[in-house]
């Protein structure tokens, strides 16, 4: 039962929302700022004769000398391209020597992680040979006091 009220209603909201835009659809715009006058214009044929004529010479490209800055503009891109390059140069350079700090560093670190494992090890022995020493000391001191 839930299921069929919920589908009503989905069909419900379906069709309210597709009769609204239906309607939305039929009335007609009126703008505001119309204009009432009832001259007609004779000029438009030949603005839109001159209008075809000046848009196909839109799409031409234009000659180094009629851009704004010209050859300047052209120098000062090639020049700011040229220093991109040397930065992009610079930058594997950089990575190349932070690649190889990084490999020593790690070596580094590797090297250092053994040798604390070593010093910790050589401690624990110690440790140990002094608990024994300690022990047969006391032992010994046993026996004599026997």
């Amino acid at each position: 039962m839930k299921n069929l009220l919920k589908l009503f209603t989905l069909t419900l909201s379906v069709m309210a929302v597709s009769s609204g835009i239906a309607m939305a659809e039929t009335t007609q715009f009126t703008p505001l700022n119309f204009d009432d006058s009832t001259t007609i214009r004779t000029s438009n044929t030949t603005t839109s004769a001159a209008y075809t004529a000046t848009e196909a010479k839109g799409t031409d490209m234009l000659d180094p000398s009629q851009v704004t800055g010209g050859t300047k503009m052209q120098n000062a891109i090639l020049q700011i391209d040229n220093a991109q390059v040397e930065l992009r140069n610079k930058l594997l350079n950089a990575k190349s020597v932070y690649a190889e700090v990084d490999t020593k560093y790690e070596t580094t670190k590797a090297q250092r992680k053994a040798a604390k494992k070593q010093i910790k090890y050589l401690e624990k022995k110690i440790k140990n040979n002094e608990k024994a020493q300690k022990t047969i000391k006391k032992n010994f001191q046993r026996k004599v006091n026997m």
